[in-house]
């Protein structure tokens, strides 16, 4: 096949897939209100202004009123059931009295810097403040309690 067959060949491909392709388009509504709708935003934001006259608008949400420190049953029961009712790393388990006797020995402030701090020793772990890092030292002194007084 020659240069020049090649080249109208190639020619003539070319200038049908542009017809098709044209035609493709040419089947689109060209009207403004179809192209208006094909490129309308998809959300809106709405400011502060936006909002003026509107009841309870663009105010913001009530804080829940806290009621004090979590009772340790509730923190036990919301973070640390999770290793001290498993064993899950070592954990005394809630009522095992030989497993809590030797960390009872050592003092509550010892078991407060554990829980608080975090600890790693001979038989396990402790992260820092368990699995419950929205609680207060003072939650987690109750949870203790809790734990110790269910032996």
């Amino acid at each position: 096949m020659s240069v020049l067959k090649k080249l109208s060949y190639l020619l003539a491909v070319g200038m049908t897939a542009v017809s098709l392709s044209g035609a493709a388009f040419a089947a689109d509504d060209m009207s403004p209100d179809a192209i208006a709708e094909r490129i309308k935003p998809v959300g809106q934001v709405y400011t502060a202004k936006d909002l003026e006259g509107i009841a309870g608008a663009g105010a913001a949400p009530a804080a829940a009123a806290s009621s004090g420190p979590r009772d340790g049953e509730t923190v036990f029961k919301g973070a640390c059931f999770a290793c001290h009712d498993t064993g899950a790393a070592g954990a005394p388990k809630r009522g095992d009295k030989a497993a809590w006797e030797p960390r009872i020995a050592q003092g509550i402030e010892t078991l407060k810097k554990h829980a608080i701090g975090g600890f790693t020793g001979k038989s396990g772990m402790m992260p820092p403040r368990g699995t419950c890092a929205t609680c207060s030292d003072e939650e987690i002194e109750n949870a203790i309690h809790y734990m110790i007084d269910k032996l």
